[in-house]
């Protein structure tokens, strides 16, 4: 089979496309035909090897974190899948590899691809609904009634969350740009914020919930429309010891972890808040909670126009990290 890889990390967009043995699974695996695999920062960053501190990779490394496909075999331990499910998946970030013909996945970190949907829509939801569902149930542990912010809301994050709290009976804020206001109001948010027109801290306070996108720049602007009490959780400016603690890490890691984030949790301790910071898992089950949520809210996030094959995959990852995107960038197999 062709799977897209790297043998070491680089900066320079040089990944090969190499014929590799097909997988076959273990016992708890299910092997997935991918059908369709979507584009990341995140893979930037697996490419770079900027994450290799929370997670490093053997090489060669076939990249590609969220797919799409049709069961192929299982293993004796599966029970809930069979050959033909239509499937979608966040890979366990531990064992990635999307971007490829064939991928085998823990039957654990699997669901069932919502009714009705194609695969190339379908390949676009995992990742950003099982980190809007994580960062909203584990890490802020929201409240129905209460209001979250979301900075930086106008990509393909933003069209997933904005549904996932309103389920879950949040009163729901954004900041984004101009061409995205009409579908994130029409995908329920209750108030949307043009970056251009006007600067959101300025206009907002008393707010339970943020959840940032956008990085340290906009730390303190975030932290200060949070009322006492409140907690900020960001997605993008660093991790930090409460991070460590509740990802296992080593001593070494925790010590890391607890120095990279040491002003954040300092700055928010000072005003009586908190600061999180969160790197998305797979999850099977959560992902299952996603598919319903998507089902009945009929989640359609963008696709960027142009659908790219395995063979492309270098303009793809040259497309994510310095082009204007219109959507969520799709490799087709």
């Amino acid at each position: 089979m062709k799977a897209a890889q790297i043998k070491k990390y680089t900066k320079e967009f040089k990944v090969s496309v190499n014929e590799v043995p097909t997988p076959e699974p273990n016992e708890n695996e299910v092997i997935i035909k991918v059908m369709a695999a979507a584009v990341n920062p995140l893979d930037i960053l697996q490419l770079t090897g900027s994450v290799k501190l929370i997670q490093d990779y053997r090489m060669p490394l076939t990249l590609g974190n969220e797919c799409s496909g049709i069961v192929e075999k299982t293993g004796n331990n599966v029970k809930n899948f069979s050959a033909g499910d239509r499937v979608y998946t966040r890979l366990p970030i531990n064992r990635i590899g999307a971007f490829a013909e064939y991928v085998a996945v823990d039957h654990e970190a699997l669901a069932k691809m919502p009714s009705g949907y194609d695969f190339i829509t379908a390949a676009a939801i995992p990742l950003a609904g099982l980190t809007a569902y994580q960062a909203l149930v584990e890490e802020l542990e929201v409240q129905a009634g209460k209001t979250l912010l979301i900075t930086g809301a106008s990509g393909s994050f933003g069209q997933i969350a904005v549904p996932i709290a309103k389920s879950m009976g949040l009163h729901v804020i954004v900041t984004g740009n101009t061409r995205s206001k009409d579908k994130l109001i029409k995908m329920g948010a209750d108030q949307y914020i043009d970056y251009k027109r006007e600067n959101y801290w300025e206009v907002l306070s008393d707010i339970d919930y943020v959840i940032d996108t956008l990085g340290a720049n906009e730390f303190e602007h975030e932290l200060s429309v949070l009322k006492k009490g409140g907690r900020l959780l960001s997605l993008r400016t660093a991790p930090n010891k409460m991070f460590a603690k509740r990802n296992g890490f080593s001593w070494l890691k925790r010590v890391l972890f607890t120095l990279a984030g040491n002003k954040y949790d300092s700055a928010a301790r000072k005003q009586g808040k908190e600061y999180r910071f969160m790197f998305v898992r797979s999850s099977g089950d959560q992902l299952k909670q996603v598919t319903e949520i998507a089902e009945k809210c009929h989640i359609q996030p963008d696709i960027e126009s142009r659908v790219f094959s395995l063979t492309q995959i270098n303009e793809a990852l040259e497309l994510m990290a310095h082009g204007k995107l219109n959507g969520k960038i799709i490799i087709k197999m």
